[in-house]
């Protein structure tokens, strides 16, 4: 399976750390984000897997290349998406379009996050529902959630914080939020339905495509962990969250 790995962000969030070297080689116990990430990818059944790179991008170069030597159990396909410019998150999967296009759908992950989020299930899922996206959430309180209506397809998003409530589709109920954890998977049929043009995001194309008519779904699983490592003092408290056991697994008789 393909997977492509968000990691072009300049990392403001987590300055000082980022002042030489992309948020995406941040390190947390003892490793970069970005390798905790293809681990836990090759875990779960994904070989071919592309990251897109701006801020320090030729440092990430140099980590993939290195890579599948240090782990010459993990059989991987790594590449890089190079972006001159930042292109958002839409604009960056858009952009590596000539190695996720095919007949299978690919997962998207943010690289700032950490979770035991069963990404076979929601690879699963989304085969099963025909879904042009499925948007792995939780029941969370967040300061920007998604909106699902009865039957767990996306029809708004909203801003707790600023207020702003914006509808793709009116629900026939009070729709449910929920928050976004960074994972998804899409289908193939994106590039060619998402007429959207760099720079835009993620949730610019899904509420565009769901206002289309177009199956937008949620895939919720409450129960897993799941962390933002966007800011230096949420890397103690993920380490606390998940335990050494957890990373030390991730390395195991892959």
């Amino acid at each position: 399976m393909k997977a492509m790995i968000l990691a072009a962000g300049l990392g403001t969030r987590l300055h000082p750390l980022t002042e030489n070297r992309p948020k995406a080689l941040v390190e947390i116990q003892g490793a970069p984000l970005l390798h905790w990430t293809l681990l836990r990818l090759a875990r779960q059944g994904f070989s071919e897997i592309i990251v897109n790179a701006h801020h320090f991008s030729d440092q990430i170069t140099d980590f993939l290349q290195h890579f599948p030597r240090t782990f010459r159990n993990v059989s991987l396909t790594l590449a890089i998406s190079r972006e001159e410019q930042l292109l958002d998150t839409g604009g960056g999967v858009q952009n590596a379009r000539w190695f996720l296009d095919g007949p299978e759908p690919f997962l998207v992950h943010n690289v700032d996050v950490l979770s035991d989020f069963n990404l076979t299930e929601i690879a699963q899922a989304h085969v099963r529902s025909g879904a042009l996206a499925t948007l792995g959430v939780q029941a969370r309180s967040t300061s920007r959630q998604f909106l699902f209506d009865e039957k767990s397809e996306l029809c708004g998003w909203q801003s707790r914080q600023s207020g702003e409530l914006r509808m793709a589709r009116s629900p026939k109920v009070t729709p449910t939020p929920l928050s976004f954890t960074g994972i998804q998977m899409l289908s193939p049929e994106f590039f060619r339905e998402c007429t959207a043009r760099a720079p835009f995001s993620l949730v610019e194309a899904y509420l565009q495509l769901a206002g289309n008519g177009h199956k937008i779904m949620a895939f919720q699983q409450d129960s897993a962990r799941w962390a933002d490592l966007g800011r230096p003092e949420q890397l103690a408290k993920a380490c606390e969250l998940f335990g050494p056991d957890y990373f030390r697994s991730l390395g195991v008789d892959l």
